[in-house]
C-alpha cells in the first residue's frame, strides 16, 4: 500500500512523462501513440515503473526498446521539470502495459 507521498509522487511522475513524450519526444515515439498509464515509485523514491500503453504501431517490442534505449534523455527532461519537487530523480524502469489488451481479449472471448 501507498502512502500519500508516494501517490503523489506518482501522479506528478505521470503527469510529466506523459508530457514529456506527447511534446518532446516526438523522435522516440515515430508516429506511435504513447499513453503513461501508470507510474508506481519504490518507497525510497529510487526507482519508478513507468507503465506505457502503445497504440499504432506494429511493433511495441522495438518500440519499447527505443524508449529505453532514450532512457537517459527521458531522466533528464523529467528532472529538469520536478527539481524543485524532488531531491533526486528516480532511476525509470519502462514496461508496455497490457491490461487493454487483455480486456479487448475477454471482450471477444464473451462475444463469441
Amino acid at each position: 500500500m501507498d502512502t500519500i507521498r508516494q501517490e503523489r509522487i506518482n501522479n506528478l511522475l505521470q503527469k510529466d512523462l506523459g508530457e514529456i513524450f506527447q511534446v518532446e519526444l516526438k523522435h522516440v515515439s515515430r508516429g506511435a501513440m504513447i499513453t503513461v498509464t501508470k507510474v508506481k515509485v519504490t518507497p525510497d523514491l529510487s526507482l519508478a515503473k513507468v507503465y506505457l500503453s502503445l497504440f499504432a504501431t506494429s511493433d511495441k517490442d522495438e518500440l519499447l526498446k527505443n524508449i529505453r534505449s532514450h532512457t537517459k534523455e527521458i531522466r533528464g527532461k523529467l528532472g529538469n521539470r520536478i527539481r524543485n519537487q524532488l531531491r533526486i530523480v528516480p532511476e525509470l524502469s519502462f514496461n508496455i502495459d497490457d491490461s487493454l489488451d487483455y480486456i479487448e481479449k475477454i471482450d471477444n472471448l464473451l462475444n463469441e
